[in-house]
């Protein structure tokens, strides 16, 4: 299977030229011949080259794969994998782009797939359906509170994982008082001597993937993990602390769905 990648995302895109960006990626597979795009992601919203719209939970692949939309480029046929909404309890809306793709990659399409990132996806696969999901903004508040709070004078740059620290972080979310208060304990232990400053980083992310997890995991479930093999490996070892089963499936989970959803369209 060839591949190719970059870093650039939609906002990255000089002027919304998605076409140009789109050639400059695959431009020698256009010159081979390739004319079938499948695309999915952040490219199919308001901000990206047309917006997709959302289909509503329960979202299968057959529904995704009904609900593309084509885009105009001359050298290929070009489509969008919609992205899908749901909601929590209490009736605020969730959505994603992306992950309901990468969903369909999954080889047996049933259990629970945790997503680690950003804003990390937990969703209730049923056959190859979307049944429920739900979002958590941990990887985005961890860079926040490294680089815009008080405890940003004591996060060294750059310093890998430490695992004691990590696992005390975790251990930690179960306290009582909430994750507010126990984010303050970050500055104290090290204040006091308890942390050295070169694990604070280590304990945070312990602390905020801990709380997540304690939040999405049902009692004892096993727990499919999809994303980059780091990221997965410290949230298999919150899952497993948490009293939970972690099962790491294959990082390209999302090119196996745009091609289980590619095989139900017709290209001509």
């Amino acid at each position: 299977m060839a591949r190719c990648s970059s870093p650039r995302g939609i906002l990255q895109v000089g002027d919304g030229n998605f076409a140009a960006a789109l050639r400059a990626e695959i431009g020698p597979w256009l010159e081979e011949g390739e004319t079938q795009v499948l695309m999915c992601g952040m490219i199919g919203s308001r901000q990206g080259w047309m917006e997709a719209g959302y289909l509503a939970c329960p979202a299968g692949i057959s529904d995704l794969a009904g609900a593309v939309m084509q885009v105009p480029f001359p050298e290929a046929t070009v489509r969008l994998v919609p992205g899908v909404r749901g909601a929590d309890a209490a009736g605020v809306p969730e959505v994603m782009r992306g992950e309901e793709t990468a969903a369909m990659g999954m080889v047996d399409g049933c259990g629970l797939v945790c997503f680690p990132g950003t804003h990390s996806k937990w969703i209730q696969l049923s056959d190859h359906t979307i049944v429920s999901f739900a979002t958590w903004m941990t990887g985005e508040v961890y860079s926040a509170l490294r680089r815009c709070t008080i405890l940003e004078r004591m996060m060294t740059r750059d310093t890998a994982i430490e695992h004691a620290a990590f696992q005390d972080g975790v251990a930690r979310s179960a306290d009582s008082a909430g994750l507010l208060h126990h984010l303050f304990g970050v500055r104290t232990l090290a204040l006091m001597g308890q942390l050295r400053e070169e694990m604070s980083a280590s304990y945070l992310s312990g602390l905020l993937i801990g709380h997540e997890v304690r939040a999405a995991l049902p009692r004892a479930a096993r727990v499919h993990l999809v994303g980059t093999p780091a990221l997965c490996a410290l949230y298999a070892q919150a899952i497993e602390a948490c009293g939970g089963e972690a099962h790491v499936e294959d990082e390209d989970a999302a090119a196996f769905g745009l091609a289980a959803i590619g095989r139900r369209l017709q290209w001509t």
